[in-house]
């Protein structure tokens, strides 16, 4: 048995879910007559109080054409520094858009709403226009951190007093909701776009759906063709994202108090330096000076335990729907063994 704690990514459909799969109803999306696609995207774009919505392949796909759709070629977008859009979309906001990026040092990903305000750029001809903020909700880089209702509102305000358009990142926000015991209704009037992950904790083998207004998501279909993103009967992906969001989302809790679990065990060893805090279902930690990433990650590998290194001393772990009790108690038990050597 492997316990694959790399990411929640790795989640395979559930027999219920690859029924649902199979008994969907299927036409072709690029002519926009796939009931089950067309269903997605209402019932996610009702789900958040927003006009309408769009499905992805891929999270990247879908927030860069976000991206692309809010700006210009010399636009400039703030970020927060450790932003999935900005170090893990492989440059894709230069590549795709033409838009410079301001980093932004925040909060274990968060970004505060004064600096928002503190990074528009005066506007005259030495500088890009400032036009979108992207925020990330639960950040990746951030440990699972995620921003409350009223951070996400003061982010939300401070973009709109500068007149820019904001986009959620929000490749896991049902990790933030269920956290917050939130609906996602809430955040529709926060946001001019969202986006949103089926393929991560919801269990799903593939697809994002991105919301906004109606006009919005008519440009978003362009690009989406632009990009390579149209598909076809794609019904039978989007048949996983109903039964996800119908079934999966309550159930991150667990997710969430395995994470915690498994954090409890790191506090424990000396040769943990740093822990972040367990908010969801991400494990980030910080290993002793004298014990390398790789070596920590090939034991777990002869425990049958995969894990990553994300840095020369930096280890991160995430639970998702095939992580038991009983695989978290195996996790434990070989943690509590570990005997370290030098790097």
């Amino acid at each position: 048995m492997v316990i694959d704690l790399r990411s929640d990514t790795v989640t395979r459909p559930t027999a219920a879910m690859k029924a649902a799969m199979m008994a969907a109803p299927l036409g072709d999306d690029v002519f926009g007559d796939d009931p089950t696609v067309n269903a997605l995207q209402q019932k996610a774009a009702d789900l958040f109080g927003m006009e309408a919505g769009l499905f992805f392949p891929t999270g990247t796909m879908s927030n860069q054409v976000a991206i692309k759709t809010h700006t210009q070629p010399g636009d400039e977008i703030i970020v927060e520094a450790s932003s999935h859009t900005y170090l893990l979309e492989s440059g894709g906001m230069a590549f795709h858009s033409g838009c410079s990026v301001r980093p932004v040092q925040g909060d274990r990903g968060r970004l505060r709403p004064e600096q928002v305000l503190a990074n528009v750029n005066m506007r005259n001809d030495h500088h890009p226009i400032t036009r979108l903020v992207v925020i990330e909700n639960t950040c990746n880089r951030g440990g699972g951190s995620f921003y409350s209702l009223e951070q996400m509102q003061a982010v939300s305000d401070a973009a709109r007093k500068a007149g820019l358009w904001i986009h959620l990142d929000g490749a896991r926000i049902f990790n933030a909701l269920v956290e917050l015991d939130l609906a996602p209704q809430r955040l529709g009037p926060l946001f001019d776009s969202i986006s949103f992950c089926l393929s991560k904790g919801l269990g799903c083998p593939a697809g994002t759906v991105l919301l906004g207004s109606t006009e919005f998501i008519l440009k978003a279909k362009r690009y989406r063709k632009l990009f390579g993103g149209t598909m076809r009967q794609s019904g039978i992906l989007a048949a996983a994202g109903i039964y996800a969001l119908d079934h999966h989302v309550q159930r991150l809790r667990d997710d969430h108090r395995r994470a915690r679990h498994i954090g409890e065990a790191l506090q424990r060893q000396s040769w943990v330096r740093t822990i972040w805090p367990v908010d969801t279902n991400i494990i980030l930690f910080e290993l002793a000076e004298s014990l390398s990433a790789t070596t920590l990650v090939r034991y777990l590998a002869s425990q049958n335990i995969l894990c990553v290194a994300t840095g020369p001393q930096q280890v991160r772990m995430v639970t998702h729907l095939d992580i038991t009790d009983d695989m978290v108690t195996h996790v434990v038990e070989a943690l509590e063994a570990f005997k370290p050597v030098a790097a």
